[in-house]
């Protein structure tokens, strides 16, 4: 697996990291199993970056990922660089609470911490803001866990480029976390040119289109299966169906690059620029290979612009996302 340092202050790590959403039922049923084959497969090809969150099964992703470390020998047990995530505060599929003050975060970090068997974090972000408490003022509970050795860098997700601006003057931010594809492109409308400007990793989450930007997107029956999926526009008809078809071309291109259309995926956002780090999330090995051979292809400028003409800006029927699963994340476009 090819490295890159996407970001002042980080070490050199994998191209493209995993997101353990999957590691829970997020998506659909997953095992415990599963987890530990996706952890051991990354390890064997050298993924050493694993994104998690306190709220993934409500602690399940990260327990199956702290049982997976306690498995290894000491020689292997700090093998990943690991992020993980608090301030959302309410169970899935209830409407969104967030808690970004310092008596909650605490909680919630010493909680991770404890689930995955560590000490040290080394990412720890602020998943949602809570639109009360000034952004100056998490920043600064962040630098206390800092100090503290909780934690080694920190970042936020889904935030725009003016509030990473203001986090920035009090402490470098470490990286911030977006959903960013072919099929979600808002983030060049600011937010990586303001990452790139300060030094700060671009975090690409949900990088194949939640399942759309694959050879085998997904059915109406498997969307029944994720609560997620089921209220998102882009997952529900006609939309889901026109979606499916638009994506057709770009599946063929992928054939002739002898790639899976997510490996080429994959490829598309690495190619994009040197501080972007894709977290594809998967319960299959057979998958991540896909992934992990997309992630080792190097594109030109003609083939982004091929790309690019085979699956243009825009072509996404229906919002990223519903009305509830915007409740959180900083709009700026």
């Amino acid at each position: 697996m090819l490295n890159r340092c996407p970001g002042k202050n980080w070490p050199n790590i994998s191209a493209i990291g995993i997101g353990a959403m999957s590691f829970s039922d997020f998506y659909g049923p997953t095992d415990t199993k599963q987890a530990f084959e996706i952890l051991k497969t990354s390890m064997d090809y050298g993924i050493n970056h694993i994104d998690t969150a306190n709220m993934y099964g409500m602690g399940v992703s990260e327990s199956r990922i702290g049982e997976f470390l306690s498995s290894l020998g000491n020689k292997d047990r700090n093998f990943f660089h690991i992020a993980t995530k608090g301030g959302i505060k309410t169970k899935p599929g209830g409407p969104p609470v967030f808690d970004n003050t310092e008596s909650y975060l605490t909680n919630e970090l010493n909680q991770s911490l404890k689930r995955l068997g560590r000490d040290n974090i080394d990412l720890y972000y602020i998943h949602r803001r809570d639109g009360i408490t000034p952004i100056e003022e998490v920043v600064e509970t962040l630098l206390k866990f800092k100090k503290e050795g909780k934690i080694t860098q920190f970042g936020f997700s889904e935030i725009s480029p003016v509030s990473l601006e203001k986090a920035n003057k009090i402490h470098h931010v470490g990286a911030i976390q977006s959903e960013y594809s072919l099929s979600t492109r808002f983030p060049e409308l600011g937010l990586l040119q303001k990452t790139k400007q300060l030094e700060t990793a671009f975090v690409a989450f949900s990088p194949v289109g939640r399942g759309l930007l694959t050879d085998k997107p997904p059915s109406p029956e498997r969307v029944k299966e994720s609560h997620f999926l089921s209220i998102n526009p882009r997952f529900q008809e006609p939309n889901l169906s026109e979606n499916i078809k638009a994506v057709k071309g770009f599946q063929k291109l992928a054939r002739d690059y002898q790639l899976s259309t997510a490996g080429l995926a994959i490829a598309w956002l690495l190619a994009k620029d040197e501080h972007i780090i894709p977290i594809p999330g998967t319960r299959s090995t057979t998958h991540l290979k896909e992934m992990i051979k997309g992630a080792e292809k190097k594109l030109s400028q003609s083939d982004l612009l091929t790309i690019e003409k085979t699956i243009p800006v825009g072509w996404a029927h229906g919002d990223r996302y519903s009305d509830i699963q915007w409740i959180g994340p900083e709009k700026y476009c």
